[in-house]
């Protein structure tokens, strides 16, 4: 099938899945991932962060997301200290090797697309 498709229902209106925080306030889900070789798929999908303490991730990988919603205050910074108050409509891209932190006092919501496989943090 050249097209593929998921309704809003299944995709930015549902919440995506925990995923592993100090907090258990950062959650996850992918939506579509490539079909390429291992090392070359690309996946997207939505992440949220909520309220509570901030996640520090270490990214594995290349990912860029698309700030989508925000309530409250939201930060992202790197391990260099560069700090961003966050809005909608603010395009990120991490580059592999790099330490984000993500942290809001209400909540933060964007779409992503992660140079890696489906399920792969």
């Amino acid at each position: 099938m050249p097209m593929l498709y998921k309704p809003a229902a299944e995709g930015k209106a549902i919440k995506p899945p925990q995923i592993p925080s100090s907090g258990n306030n950062s959650f996850l889900g992918d939506t579509f991932t490539s079909d390429a070789p291992k090392d070359q798929q690309i996946t997207c999908g939505f992440y949220k962060q909520e309220k509570g303490e901030p996640l520090v991730y270490k990214y594995s990988y290349d990912e860029m997301k698309i700030i989508l919603e925000v309530e409250g205050e939201y930060w992202i910074s790197d391990e260099t200290g560069y700090k961003v108050s966050v809005s909608p409509g603010d395009v990120f891209y991490f580059k592999k090797n790099t330490t984000i932190t993500f942290e809001t006092t209400g909540y933060g919501l964007a779409f992503f697309t992660g140079l890696r496989p489906e399920g792969e943090l």
